[in-house]
């Protein structure tokens, strides 16, 4: 994407995007300065935030392939950001090509994007719609049209919650989304934590994210993030660093785990 040459709905290429940003992170090419002078602020404060983005996509695609696997054919993926390689639709269909996935983002930029990538693609579209606003996730009409919440759903929060301040109940958010699922949905779910890094590191991090339309990124502990998956059953790994998820992980006591490193947590739970 040309610098030069803006298409018009984008609203300011100015600002940096998280969606951009995180797209930088995976090396695609459809960022702009703004995006890559705030993703390289972030890389220059914590180098490995490369490493375990891609990790993050590999956890996606993991997840994706199992629960394919074990009769899932509902996918919803809740802040989607920019299609790149590997996407949900790709995976699940290909695991399992009756799956139906709907993409969830309310950036103008991974709409436009998602909706002429799927223009071919009948059991796969992309919705408007915004986190903080979950029960309008759940009754938005493509969703309701869609998907049997009587059969199982994989709600997917790949690297979205930690955009959702504590003022906004991100715990509740993800109950709403929970309540309506049927036992054998589940919850796949990532999320950044600090580990023991200097407040210097989180305070430049925070920063450059504090000029996107995001207006910060919050890092939660183990057990804050384990909190989310309340009336879920976590499977494969359990709740561990995305690098070392894997569905047929033996469970890895939370007491084993080096939680030093800055990274995502994620990890996948059956619903109950």
């Amino acid at each position: 994407m040309s610098d030069q040459q803006h298409p018009e709905w984008v609203i300011d290429p100015e600002t940096p995007s998280v969606a951009r940003m995180y797209d930088y992170y995976l090396g695609g090419k459809d960022n702009f300065a703004a995006d890559r002078a705030a993703a390289d602020q972030v890389v220059a404060a914590m180098p490995n935030v490369l490493e375990f983005t891609r990790a993050n996509r590999r956890l996606l695609s993991r997840a994706v392939t199992m629960l394919a696997g074990r009769g899932v054919r509902q996918f919803l993926d809740i802040g989607s950001g920019l299609p790149t390689q590997e996407n949900v639709h790709e995976v699940a269909q290909r695991a399992a090509p009756d799956s139906r996935v709907i993409y969830v983002d309310n950036d103008p930029i991974v709409l436009v994007h998602a909706r002429a990538l799927l223009a071919d693609n009948p059991l796969t579209t992309v919705v408007q719609a915004d986190l903080l606003d979950p029960q309008g996730i759940l009754d938005h009409p493509e969703v309701k049209a869609r998907f049997d919440f009587t059969q199982p759903v994989a709600v997917l929060l790949l690297a979205i919650l930690h955009f959702v301040p504590d003022e906004a109940r991100p715990a509740e958010i993800v109950a709403t989304l929970r309540e309506p699922l049927s036992p054998g949905s589940h919850l796949v779910i990532s999320h950044g934590h600090a580990g023991a890094v200097t407040q210097e590191v989180e305070t430049r991090v925070r920063s450059a994210y504090g000029r996107t339309g995001a207006r910060d990124i919050i890092p939660r502990d183990y057990a804050e993030v384990s909190a989310f998956f309340a009336g879920t059953e976590l499977i494969g790994s359990g709740l561990v660093q995305v690098e070392d998820w894997r569905p047929d992980g033996e469970p890895v006591d939370p007491a084993r785990l080096d939680l030093s490193r800055p990274g995502f947590l994620g990890g996948v739970g059956r619903v109950l």
